[in-house]
């Protein structure tokens, strides 16, 4: 025998059909089917391939608020993922059809699958009690019909309720009673009278069976009692009521009265009405009054929820026999639904350069109403780039008319309506945000056309000295912006030398300190750009101007300051009148502005009621008329002042020398001014320092002698010596004077050196390759470096002659003792017996010189230090060439004969009597 679940699944494939109509996939299968059948497979009905399942993105759009069924993204096979209940789908409806709209994406289409639900034998015949009493009366005839309530089976067709069977008694057989519905309806036919003091009571046990396979059964346990005579019924008008109801019935309306008549009297007429049959979702709908018959609404009716309502009431007299009325309560539809707005598919954000017809969203509409009240129509409210084309039944697609752009709206807020054709008509307005995605399509722009920074000179490197600001409208990476310095040259050099910029802020950075006399403004281009892609850009030029500020002093062109010495000297004549033009001190100032102008000073001036300076021209001029008394010789010192803050300044020193002429000046020019009394002081203790270092040195030789003389084999000193004691003895050059014990190559300078706080310092120097031709000659032609007169005392020794005293020089310029000594004193040097002495002298003569302050003739070469501008130049070619055999470092004498000597000496010192200026 074939088992039952063999038997199911033949039924399952016997049914289960797949084919389209009308534009729809329409399937069959049966109720009860476990979770995870395949029903069939939607992509390979459709025709889709299945390899673009995945992109397709299928499912399953249902109205219904539970999902039964569910489609394989993978393969398309329709599934079922819930317990199908036909009964409760569908309930007594004959056919039970399922709508399913299934989704389709890329591109979005909408497909539309009917599922057919075929009843199975699963529900067995149910009695409404499990207990019926039924009284009858003892006199009954035999033939009297006895009603029994029927039995309910779910299932349809076949699977319904087929037959009822009577359990075996004497007195009573089973009738089956057909309604104008097709309901079977059961009855006890009494066949045999009965007798209450025999059995007053029957029990009987009626089965209920329906025709599926296998069968299915019911029972229901009948009473039946025996009473005295109530033979009539009671009886209703009709055997089935229908009624219509609005959906929106109000609680406590009355549905229907009933009104049973029963022609016994007294008790056996009363008669009292209840529900012999109610659905549960029925109970808490209506209500029944079992005195009056009256049915009245207890709760809210729903035509969406439920559409129909079927009632069985029983009317039952106060003999016991009762009678049986069907109600059958059809609700009507009212527009009590406003539609529903479902956005199935929504694309957010969109690029802003979307171009029109542009998908945005499919969206949805459905109304729970039926008929009129669920004709929906859809409409986009605002005026907007965006409008609404209907797609298949009830789905709607949102697409652009016309370019966005984001950086004038950034998002938009579509506010979609619905309004059903219902009367009043119901609406739902749904709101679209859309965001838009941004694109580059906006160059960074600077916040000025152009940039000016005014930076000071003298910045510190690496400090900010202007900042440029750009944005961009665009978003995230395409508003992010980045500066640079396009690469250009200033005076050949990159412009990365002088500034740098930092990329993320703009802040522009000094690399250098400028100089406004060297740079005094540059101009260049910064670029920025952003980040999108591909990148926009931007340009603004960026213009630097140098602040001057006062980092100068002034510069003396005229005099110069730079010549040797510190001053230069000016020749004016005798008697010279008032507001006479004596000299003009020129300078310049690197700095601009207030800082550059300049004014002019006297520091030092020895007779200030005789000189006056132009304060803004630099000039000076004789303040009164030159007098015989007055000196002839004039140190002036001016100092050039700039007025910035701080001030700087600078000096300059003129010699003005009153003569009628340039020979009769030219004594007033190299005579130098002695140096102050500090100066003599210092210098007095630098000559006994001198001489203390000359008498050791004379003590070491003579040691050294008598050392020597010792160890000599001779009897006699003086008489048999190979060689004359003093052989050194003579007006040679120290340097070539040699005996076998002690060398002459040891010569000395006397330098004489001055600070900064004009403190002299005297040193004993050796040298060396001394000259031969700068030491003191005599007025005898005939003496050379060769002449040796045996018979002096001495080998070797020269006589010294009396010097020219027809040389009208200064003592201080004069060979021998300083200059102290009067002119007329002057004769031969001092004839002492021994060289060592005479050394002494020299030395002695020559620190006295450096002492007194000797100096040289000054100026440029060969022009005894006059200004250019008193005409033809003087040389000194008339002059002796005077010699001596001590140098003194730090003198401005050039002990020389020749004219490039001298001027070679004057160029080596202009920078120190330029410092000195300076402090």
């Amino acid at each position: 025998m074939m088992s039952k679940r063999t038997m199911m699944w033949q039924v399952f494939f016997s049914l289960l059909l797949c084919h389209i109509v009308s534009g729809q996939i329409q399937y069959s299968i049966l109720e009860e089917m476990k979770q995870g059948s395949v029903i069939g497979n939607v992509a390979k009905d459709l025709g889709l391939d299945t390899k673009e399942l995945p992109v397709r993105k299928l499912q399953i759009a249902s109205q219904s608020k539970k999902q039964y069924f569910n489609i394989s993204i993978n393969n398309g096979d329709m599934y079922i993922i819930d317990r199908i209940d036909r009964e409760n789908i569908c309930g007594m409806e004959d056919i039970c059809l399922v709508n399913l709209e299934v989704l389709a994406e890329n591109p979005v289409n909408v497909f539309h699958v009917e599922i057919k639900i075929a009843d199975i034998n699963d529900n067995y015949p149910v009695f409404s009690k499990n207990i019926f009493n039924i009284a009858i009366s003892e006199s009954a005839l035999p033939g009297t019909h006895l009603v029994i309530e029927n039995a309910i089976d779910a299932d349809l067709g076949a699977n319904s309720l087929h037959s009822y069977n009577l359990s075996p008694n004497q007195h009573f057989k089973l009738r089956e009673k057909i309604s104008t519905q097709g309901i079977r309806y059961p009855e006890l036919v009494l066949e045999k009278s009965l007798d209450r003091e025999k059995q007053n009571s029957y029990d009987l046990i009626l089965t209920a069976s329906d025709g599926g396979e296998p069968v299915k059964t019911g029972t229901v346990l009948i009473k039946v009692v025996v009473q005295d005579v109530n033979d009539n019924f009671p009886v209703f008008i009709e055997d089935t009521y229908i009624i219509e109801l609005n959906e929106n019935s109000p609680i406590g309306l009355l549905v229907l009265h009933l009104n049973a008549i029963d022609e016994d009297e007294g008790a056996n007429a009363e008669i009292t009405y209840s529900f012999s049959r109610i659905a549960k979702n029925a109970k808490d709908i209506f209500s029944l009054d079992a005195k009056s018959g009256d049915i009245t609404v207890k709760g809210p009716l729903d035509f969406e929820v439920t559409r129909n309502y079927e009632l069985i009431v029983e009317a039952k007299d106060g003999g016991g026999l009762v009678t049986h009325c069907s109600i059958l309560i059809h609700i009507r539809d009212i527009n009590d639904n406003a539609p529903e707005i479902m956005i199935k598919s929504l694309f957010t954000p969109v690029p802003e350069d979307s171009l029109p017809g542009t998908l945005i969203a499919l969206i949805n509409v459905k109304d729970e109403d039926s008929g009129k009240n669920a004709n929906v129509t859809c409409q986009i409210v605002e005026i907007s780039p965006f409008k609404l084309i209907t797609s298949s039944n009830n789905y709607y697609k949102l697409i652009t008319t016309s370019p966005m752009d984001r950086e004038t709206t950034s998002e938009y807020n579509i506010t979609i309506l619905a309004e059903d054709q219902g009367s009043p008509p119901m609406s739902t307005q749904k709101n679209v945000r859309l965001m838009l995605l941004d694109v580059n399509d906006n160059s960074p722009l600077f916040s000025q056309a152009s940039y000016v920074a005014y930076v000071p000179e003298n910045n510190t490197p690496g400090s900010s000295i202007h900042s440029v600001s750009a944005s961009d409208i665009d978003d995230g990476e395409n508003a992010q912006i980045l500066y640079s310095i396009l690469n250009t040259n200033i005076d050949e050099m990159p412009i990365s030398t002088y500034i740098s910029i930092k990329q993320d802020t703009g802040i522009i950075y000094a690399q250098r300190s400028f100089d406004y006399e060297q740079l005094r403004e540059f101009q260049f281009q910064v670029m920025v750009k952003d980040r999108g892609s591909p990148s926009l850009s931007n340009n603004v030029t960026v213009r630097i101007c140098i602040i001057d500020k006062n980092d100068n002093a002034p510069n003396i062109l005229y005099p110069s300051p730079d010549l040797e010495g510190t001053s230069s000297f000016e020749f004016i004549q005798h008697f010279s009148k008032k507001d006479y033009l004596v000299s003009k001190v020129i300078a310049v100032d690197a700095d601009s502005g207030h800082s550059a102008w300049l004014s002019y000073h006297f520091i030092e001036v020895p007779d200030s009621s005789l000189f006056v300076i132009g304060q803004h021209t630099g000039e000076i001029r004789l303040a009164r008329d030159l007098q015989d008394t007055d000196l002839h010789r004039q140190k002036i010192v001016v100092m050039v002042k700039d007025n910035g803050v701080p001030s700087y300044s600078a000096t300059v020193t003129l010699n003005v020398v009153v003569a009628e002429n340039l020979q009769q000046a030219l004594p007033e020019i190299v005579i130098q001014p002695r140096e102050p009394d500090t100066s003599s002081n210092i210098t007095f203790y630098l000559v006994i320092s001198i001489a203390l270092i000359s008498i050791l040195f004379i003590l070491t030789v003579v040691i050294t002698v008598f050392a020597k003389c010792r160890k000599s084999t001779t009897p006699s000193m003086f008489q048999t010596s190979a060689r004359p004691w003093y052989p050194q003895f003579s007006l040679r050059p120290p340097s070539q004077f040699s005996d076998a014990s002690l060398p002459f190559p040891y010569s000395y300078d006397v330098c004489v050196t001055l600070d900064s706080r004009q403190n002299e310092i005297a040193y004993l120097k050796p040298i060396q390759n001394v000259p031969t031709d700068n030491l003191i000659d005599t007025d005898d032609p005939t003496t050379g470096d060769d002449a040796t007169n045996d018979s002096l005392p001495f080998p070797g020794i020269v006589q010294q002659a009396q010097p020219n005293t027809e040389w009208r020089f200064s003592q201080a310029q004069r060979p021998g003792p300083s200059g102290a000594q009067p002119t007329e004193e002057a004769g031969v040097w001092p004839n002492n017996q021994f060289e060592t002495e005479r050394l002494q002298a020299m030395i002695l003569a020559s620190a006295n010189e450096a002492a007194e302050g000797t100096s040289g003739l000054g100026g440029g070469t060969g022009t005894m230090g006059l200004s250019a501008r008193y005409g033809p130049q003087f040389t000194l070619q008339h002059v002796p060439d005077y010699r001596q055999n001590v140098y003194i470092p730090g003198s401005t004498l050039t002990p020389t004969n020749g004219a490039g000597k001298r001027e070679g000496k004057a160029s080596g010192n202009k920078k120190k009597s330029g410092k000195k200026e300076k402090k």
